[in-house]
């Protein structure tokens, strides 16, 4: 869209300054959302024993299951 109103000489600045404002509260939300993600994947490593156990923290969050022993 921003690049349509680069072409369009009768655009308003306005205009072109509400949609990146847009587009740069849409990213911030993806980046949270992301940041958030990788700090769940990050704790749920560390609970990891990451040997020959088959109980596995990560898999059960993602499978919806309760951690084993709480």
């Amino acid at each position: 869209m921003l690049l349509k109103l680069w072409s369009d000489q009768s655009r308003a600045s306005a205009e072109v300054k509400r949609l990146a404002q847009q587009h740069a509260d849409e990213l911030g939300a993806r980046i949270a959302e992301m940041e958030a993600m990788q700090r769940t994947l990050r704790e749920l490593a560390r609970q990891c024993h990451g040997d020959s156990r088959p109980d596995c923290p990560i898999l059960d969050d993602l499978g919806g299951e309760p951690p084993v022993g709480r």
